[in-house]
């Protein structure tokens, strides 16, 4: 009160006229309009709308993807529930894709080892090992060289398309007598009047009764040493079968379908409950053999449930590794297993890798070595493929004799199906 009345604005002490802006040095105000006031709060505005409407748009879009798999699937259910009353014994599960079936069936089906999904195969490098990521520059390269690699894959099946037709030329290929009949057959009977090979399997095979769809193409490809799909396997498992009853063997050897458990044929889940129930149908003495696809390759896995240990044979060179995928379902199929016969079982699975198998020259043989592997291994009463194929053993190619011994067999037993009129 000494000094007298406040006044706003002014400083006491140091002079008249000296603002506090001035004396604390402080920045000018910076004066903003009303039209600059406005457009920063319409596009505040306008941004808290867009993203509104965006997240309106994704829901919309959810709800219409939901409303037309419901629309689908009752559509499919009415169409099979008119098949039924059709069709006297009509079973829909016959419906349900299969890697077996279709005459363009995805890579998992028919194998060539020259594709970008058997690199998962490979033992993991120093840098997977340390958990780092590959740079971005790599991904996009590798993206690329799989774009071309389909692109390449694309033509070539439209090239081999125009090449099934033609198989008057079979008649001077190196292949056994037996298929080169086989191929007239599809010259003079299955081309011109558009049949397919169809015979069912019965369920001692594979733990249920199926219908398998064997094509021209099937034939042709395997006749000319191309890549092979799951149905050719298929059939040679249900020649072996006839092999293991005259020799008293079923007991000790049984089989999986390729069909069902390789990549993309359904879930792990389902793929590890139908491995489970094939198990269950035994008394756990037996060893399955089960080749697996997990993409353009074929392997041979075999399983042995009473010692929770699965064998692991690769026809590709070098040091391989068992898919992860196959991993888990055999695992699970095991979990399952042991469940169903009360045994608490191991805490983890052996796998075993047996590295001693002869390895395939090239590209496309994979699955004509995994049916040589099945042969081979029943061939012997003892059983000694572990012994047989282990490290350091042989590593060595088949010799071509013995490749064309197992696709005339192959041959032979689809003459016997069409001699016998069960197609």
């Amino acid at each position: 009160m000494a000094l007298g009345p406040e006044h706003p604005g002014r400083l006491r002490g140091v002079g008249a006229g000296v603002s506090p802006r001035q004396y604390f040095n402080l920045p000018k105000p910076q004066r903003v309009s009303f039209d600059d006031r406005l457009k920063d709060s319409l596009r505040v505005l306008l941004q808290e709308e867009t993203k509104k409407m965006e997240a309106k748009a994704r829901e919309e879009a959810l709800r219409m993807e939901a409303r037309t798999k419901q629309l689908v699937e009752a559509e499919r259910e009415h169409f099979l529930s008119q098949l039924s009353q059709l069709i006297p014994n009509f079973d829909p599960s016959m419906l349900k894709p299969r890697i077996s079936q279709s005459p363009k069936n995805p890579m998992s089906d028919k194998a060539s080892c020259s594709g970008g999904d058997v690199r998962s195969l490979h033992l993991e490098d120093d840098t997977a090992k340390m958990g780092k990521h590959q740079p971005d520059e790599e991904k996009e390269e590798e993206k690329r060289d799989e774009e071309k690699e389909e692109e390449k894959e694309k033509e070539d099946e439209e090239k081999h398309d125009d090449k099934v037709i033609e198989v008057g030329a079979y008649s001077n290929m190196e292949a056994p007598s037996s298929l080169k009949t086989l191929c007239r057959f599809v010259e003079t009977t299955l081309l011109p009047e558009d049949k397919t090979l169809q015979f069912t399997i019965d369920k001692e095979v594979f733990g249920g009764e199926r219908d398998t769809f064997l094509l021209p193409e099937d034939i042709t490809q395997f006749a000319g040493m191309e890549e092979i799909g799951a149905t050719v396997l298929a059939v040679y498992m249900r020649y072996l079968h006839d092999v293991l009853k005259q020799a008293n063997m079923c007991s000790m050897v049984g089989f999986i379908d390729p069909a069902t458990v390789s990549a993309n044929s359904s879930t792990i889940t389902e793929r590890s409950r139908l491995v489970a129930a094939r198990l269950q149908k035994t008394d756990g003495e037996q060893i399955f053999m089960m080749p697996y696809n997990p993409g353009r390759h074929w392997i041979l896995l075999i399983v042995r449930a009473k010692k929770e240990t699965v064998y692991f044979l690769d026809p590709l060179p070098g040091h391989r590794v068992v898919d992860e995928e196959a991993k888990n379902i055999v695992n699970n199929a095991l979990k399952i297993y042991n469940t169903h016969i009360a045994r608490a079982g191991r805490k983890n699975v052996i796998w075993k890798t047996l590295s001693g198998t002869p390895k395939q020259p090239s590209n496309v043989e994979c699955g004509y070595y995994v049916m040589r592997f099945m042969r081979d291994i029943i061939m012997d009463p003892s059983l000694g493929f572990e012994n047989k194929y282990a490290k350091g053993n042989q590593e060595a190619s088949y010799p071509q004799e013995a490749i064309d011994e197992v696709r005339n067999e192959w041959a032979e037993f689809v003459f016997q199906i069409i001699k016998q009129g069960n197609y």
